[in-house]
């Protein structure tokens, strides 16, 4: 296991080293990328190294860094419950039963309606803006309603109205996100039992 952690503190590190030279290229270069490194890097563990030098240096979100942050955050997310798992040993009694996980705690599957429906009728209102050229809803505010449980709603309302369709942080973003959402739901289903 301290290997394990060896390895851990080590991809962090180099995942927060490259994050920035990913920043200093996008600001100073034509070519600017590593972006595709970052990737890999946050696939193999490094992802909190990466939201730390976000954190740090590169709050500011704009167009061309929302996947990038959708992904990592989502991988983050994920890897943080699977070592969770395996650290706490809650793999032993492992259950996919979300359907007693939701009628033991139907607060969450209220919350859960009502998220997905506001998330839908922001988007909704922001195609319907967007064709009267009035005010929109920013980027962040559509993925963190997404983020927050309203990825459904966020889904079904893209393809709906056909908003947001040609965007990968929202494609591809939203999805993740969702997958993100499942792993948390059995996280979850398998501690709150």
């Amino acid at each position: 296991m301290e290997t394990f952690n060896d390895y851990l503190w080590i991809i962090n590190i180099i995942g927060f080293i490259i994050y920035i030279i990913n920043m200093l290229l996008y600001r100073y270069t034509i070519d600017k990328e590593v972006d595709g490194l970052l990737n890999i890097i946050s696939l193999l563990g490094g992802s909190l190294g990466i939201i730390i030098a976000i954190l740090l240096f590169d709050r500011k979100s704009e167009k061309e860094n929302m996947m990038s942050r959708v992904y990592v955050t989502c991988i983050f997310i994920i890897e943080l419950i699977i070592f969770i798992m395996f650290k706490f040993n809650i793999i032993d009694g492992f259950t996919l039963n979300i359907v007693n996980f939701f009628h033991k705690y139907k607060f969450l599957l209220t919350y859960l309606g009502i998220i997905n429906f506001i998330t839908f009728v922001v988007f909704a209102l922001d195609k319907f803006n967007a064709l009267t050229h009035k005010h929109r809803y920013r980027i962040v505010t559509l993925l963190g309603l997404s983020f927050i449980g309203g990825s459904i709603g966020g889904l079904l309302a893209m393809y709906i109205f056909r908003h947001k369709t040609q965007k990968d942080y929202f494609t591809v973003g939203i999805p993740l996100i969702m997958l993100m959402q499942l792993v948390v739901i059995i996280f979850l289903t398998n501690v709150c039992n």
